[in-house]
């Protein structure tokens, strides 16, 4: 990913420098474990840790490697370089390529995954505060953009952060599901390598064994975690939807901060453009390229092959980098958006008073009307709101088949706001536990 659109910490997970420190740890805890089976001289394994405080020339391994043709060969070659061929002599014994490259893979997306859940955390945290903030105030509801029934600021706000809150737990569920490790060598069959150093290895670095494996750890793990990435990511662009929605002229009920000194538009001074949300949609698309490719990895030829590998190499860095970026930029827009409830207000009573045409309708059908009648009654003085500029409670209040079943005390009680309100609370314990 370019640096405008990435964070450091994420960034140095994917290194080739930390890369590197992981396949070494891998290689020295192997020599570890195959030196308390007796399989290796224990100075042997005692002299790989030579290198624990090394910092690998990637430079030099990227020079080995344009001779050799083969990454894990050419990091093989420069860690003898350092510790001494004899010394290396069983470094590698009975393990094969994919072991340190899938066994690495799966500990930075863990890592990854950690990162990313901290990301969550602060956002689920941002949401939380607004929505308390704004519990109350009120807002129209909106299906297919029209408006629909009174809701609240703070609903809004609570609907997304019960939406971040169950991909908290899927992202939990994808980390425990990646965090697998093999060193079962060729094919997998453990033939050359004893089970107990896949056992200690993994021990080492956080994973468990991967049950069984052929060549390559099963790819239907990493589908499911990158599957769980673009649905993180799809709930960030629903988030920023309706918050560009909101930034429009014509709403403004509410909008990203504004700084001193920015610039909306190169052409029109006056712009105030949603543009972080904005970057926000483009981002969750980026994201959400890598699940397919992910999926299309599942398949592979007999024990392996390496059509995964080139996949895996730029989606792994490019998905996470951009979604802990993504999080993080969220949930500034959220700690930091300007909300504007009298604009809420006006836009409620844009339509005077038709947002309460369903509790008319109830009533009339509690009065004693049939459900069809009701509703061509409810209708007919609506549509001279939306066609005339009317005011619907006069309306109906000015109709005799509507006055017939309802008085002029029961219309009136129909368009309170609160009436919208008073399960708020229900749907708050439901949502936070408070």
């Amino acid at each position: 990913m370019i640096p405008r659109y990435s964070r450091p910490q994420m960034v140095a997970l994917w290194e080739p420098a930390s890369k590197f420190r992981i396949w070494y740890e891998i290689e020295a805890h192997a020599c570890d474990a195959q030196a308390a089976l007796g399989v290796i001289p224990k100075e042997n394994a005692q002299a790989v840790w030579k290198a624990k405080d090394v910092a690998f020339d990637v430079a030099r391994i990227d020079e080995i490697e344009a001779v050799t043709k083969h990454d894990v060969i050419a990091f093989l070659t420069h860690l003898a370089e350092i510790i001494g061929n004899d010394e290396a002599r069983f470094v590698h014994q009975g393990m094969t390529s994919s072991d340190v490259l899938d066994t690495t893979l799966n500990v930075q997306l863990v890592r990854a995954a950690d990162i990313l859940l901290a990301d969550m955390e602060a956002l689920l945290a941002a949401l939380k505060r607004r929505a308390h903030e704004h519990r109350m105030d009120v807002r129209i509801g909106r299906s297919h953009g029209i408006h629909a029934e009174p809701v609240t600021m703070g609903l809004t706000f609570a609907r997304f952060y019960a939406e971040m809150d169950r991909n908290r737990t899927r992202l939990r569920t994808a980390r425990a599901e990646i965090a697998t490790g093999a060193i079962s060598g060729a094919v997998g069959t453990f033939a050359n390598i004893d089970p107990a150093v896949e056992a200690h290895v993994c021990a080492q670095l956080g994973l468990e064994p991967e049950p069984i494996s052929t060549q390559v750890i099963p790819r239907d793990r990493h589908a499911m975690f990158f599957a769980t990435l673009g649905v993180i990511a799809s709930s960030i662009e629903n988030i920023a939807i309706e918050i560009r929605h909101m930034q429009r002229t014509e709403v403004l009920e509410a909008e990203e901060f504004f700084s001193k000194g920015q610039k909306g538009s190169s052409a029109m001074p006056h712009k105030r453009n949603p543009v972080l949300t904005e970057n926000l949609t483009g981002l969750a698309r980026l994201v959400r390229m890598s699940v397919i490719p992910a999926m299309e990895n599942v398949a592979l030829w007999h024990e392996r092959d390496i059509s995964h590998s080139s996949v895996e190499r730029m989606i792994g860095p490019d998905a996470t980098i951009t979604l802990d970026f993504a999080l993080a930029r969220l949930t500034g827009v959220i700690e930091k958006l300007v909300i504007y409830p009298d604009n809420m207000l006006a836009n409620m009573h844009k339509f005077r008073g038709l947002v309460h045409s369903q509790r008319v309708l109830l009533a009339l059908t509690q009065a004693g009307i049939s459900r069809e009648d009701a509703y061509r009654l409810v209708q007919r003085n609506a549509m001279k709101v939306w066609e005339e500029g009317k005011d619907f409670q006069q309306e109906l209040l000015g109709d005799a088949e509507v006055t017939a079943a309802l008085s002029p005390t029961e219309i009136a009680e129909k368009f309170d706001l609160g009436y919208h309100t008073k399960h708020v609370d229900t749907i708050f314990a439901r949502v936070f536990g408070d």
